[in-house]
């Protein structure tokens, strides 16, 4: 593939997966070639690519002679993908905690993260707290120097937000505190300590989906 038709296909891939995991195109949806070209304003070509990419990356199902489809993630979908995600955060955290400039990472990353994380959870803006997740969990992936690490993760968390579409998430405030003692483990440069929050984390996370299956509020 020539290299301006990879960029316009890797531009297709982040906007449809951006439209995926937002929920503007839930669960169940079938993706049109035609109609996506008209609302990215590309040739069906790239399209074409970018479903194919997304599909292999488990973000749309290919249905014999019906086409591409949104998945419908389901609980044992969930379990798979946060056991990855426990492991991956817990080696992440723990590399960053580590590294000489963990310090430095904290202040200047970390910190002003969890500054806007509590600025919106005051206001009630579920939605920039969902990016504003994404964004502190993303900064210590690519601060572990783990580049495939990182990429893996990425994927994952994008799955996990397909998954949590459409339902309240809650516990605002166990989020922020539980990012607040991974923020201190790797602040203090303790890896044990990092590693053991960043999977507590995500075994919340878990419970948290479990119940949101059986309470549509969220379980709160």
């Amino acid at each position: 593939m020539p290299n301006d038709e990879r960029t316009l296909a890797q531009s297709a891939y982040g906007d449809i997966r951006a439209l995926i995991v937002d929920g503007e195109l839930p669960p169940g949806t079938k993706l049109i070639v035609r109609l996506l070209s008209e609302r990215l304003g590309l040739s069906a070509t790239p399209i074409k690519s970018a479903l194919a990419a997304l599909e292999r990356d488990g973000f749309l199902v290919a249905i014999p002679h019906r086409g591409f489809h949104v998945p419908q993630v389901g609980l044992r979908d969930m379990l798979e993908i946060y056991e990855l995600r426990e492991m991956l955060d817990g080696v992440a955290a723990r590399r960053v905690a580590r590294s000489p400039s963990a310090a430095e990472f904290v202040r200047t990353v970390l910190d002003p993260l969890l500054a806007k994380q509590r600025e919106h959870g005051g206001s009630g803006d579920l939605a920039g707290l969902r990016d504003l997740d994404a964004e502190f969990h993303r900064a210590i992936w690519h601060a572990s120097g783990n580049g495939r690490l990182a990429r893996v993760a990425d994927n994952l968390s994008g799955q996990v937000r397909l998954a949590w579409s459409g339902r309240p998430s809650g516990g605002i405030g166990r989020t922020l505190r539980e990012h607040e003692a991974i923020t201190a483990a790797i602040a203090a440069g303790d890896p044990v300590a990092a590693e053991r929050a960043s999977r507590a984390h995500v075994r919340r996370s878990v419970a948290a989906y479990e119940r949101a299956l059986v309470r549509p509020d969220g379980g709160r």
